[in-house]
């Protein structure tokens, strides 16, 4: 199930795709569709004690690409995502730039959608790839409703 272009757009300007934690790591959303979401990260600000690219980061940004294409498919049923579980294998460390994720539907279902997320650095080499299972539940009654 796609979402059209106002839909989208609706949701980008409601702040359901945006905001909160990705904002304050610098994450932009470059891509958003319910096949695939792609977006970027800066290193600077987002590194650990040693200077690398903190784990957690790679993390935030996976979940956040992931719940992202979630939201929009689960849109289409009237309904929200949110994630149940994540894991990442960390490949290689990164030191500087950005890194840019790109996250690919496994399933697409009504209750449930899990994502791959390929994260690589500013050379195209994979620094973490994650998977992510979003549950896709009934809208809370204060929530906007797909028109």
């Amino acid at each position: 199930m796609s979402t059209d272009a106002r839909e989208l757009r609706d949701l980008l300007e409601s702040g359901a795709l945006s905001a909160g934690l990705g904002e304050t790591m610098g994450i932009e959303i470059t891509e958003a569709t319910a096949e695939r979401v792609v977006g970027r990260m800066p290193v600077e600000g987002n590194r650990q004690p040693f200077g690398l690219l903190h784990g957690g980061a790679s993390c935030v940004l996976a979940e956040s690409l992931g719940s992202i294409g979630s939201s929009i498919h689960a849109h289409g049923f009237d309904r929200v995502a949110v994630g149940i579980e994540i894991n990442a294998t960390h490949h290689r460390s990164a030191l500087e730039g950005h890194v840019t994720g790109v996250a690919t539907p496994v399933h697409l279902g009504r209750t449930l959608s899990t994502w791959e997320i390929v994260i690589t650095d500013d050379q195209g080499r994979k620094v973490c790839t994650s998977r992510l299972t979003c549950m896709l539940r009934d809208k809370p009654n204060d929530a906007p409703r797909a028109t």
